[in-house]
């Protein structure tokens, strides 16, 4: 029997069934663009001041069992609150979703439409959240879900998931 706080320790992860999982050591899935980097401005070509177009993203270590992801693409420093500028799902497991592409089912925003609508803040430096996620299954839903109907829909399902933030000032 033990009796030294090592000793214990070990027991106990033993008893708790701890297992670290091969292909989860350092497998966190991670969202990337060429155009920009984590916390740095997104270019103007990519706002409501230039194309409108929605930025590559690069998605790597996506878990091998999903069947399908999904996207998000918020402003939590909208005067108004949250405000949404892209929702899709039902994208196939890619390693990138190409500039100014349709990745999958398009969800409606808070501009009323179904498709990107980028940065476009009527004053100072807003963060922009691209948030990837990575579900075990195809949701097989109509096109127009709101970021609330998707995310209820997505409990349960999501695999991993992982966030890229921009910065756009006008």
């Amino acid at each position: 029997m033990c009796k030294t706080l090592p000793c214990l320790f070990i027991t106990m992860l033993l008893s708790a069934n701890l297992v670290l999982g091969e292909e989860k050591v350092g497998t966190i899935m991670k969202i990337t663009s060429p155009e920009f980097k984590h916390n740095g401005s997104i270019p103007r070509k990519f706002t409501c001041e230039g194309e409108d177009i929605n930025p590559q993203l690069v998605i790597e270590d996506i878990p091998a069992d999903a069947k399908s992801l999904a996207l998000i693409m918020d402003d939590p420093d909208a005067p108004m609150g949250i405000w949404v500028h892209w929702v899709a799902y039902d994208i196939p497991v890619v390693s990138a979703i190409e500039e100014n592409s349709v990745p999958g089912t398009l969800g409606i925003t808070n501009s009323g439409r179904p498709d990107y609508h980028g940065p476009c803040p009527p004053s100072g430096t807003h963060r922009y959240f691209f948030k990837i996620f990575a579900l075990d299954t195809r949701l097989n839903l109509k096109p127009g879900l709101s970021k609330g109907a998707l995310e209820k829909a997505m409990q349960g399902h999501i695999l991993d998931q992982a966030e890229l933030i921009g910065l756009y000032r006008r």
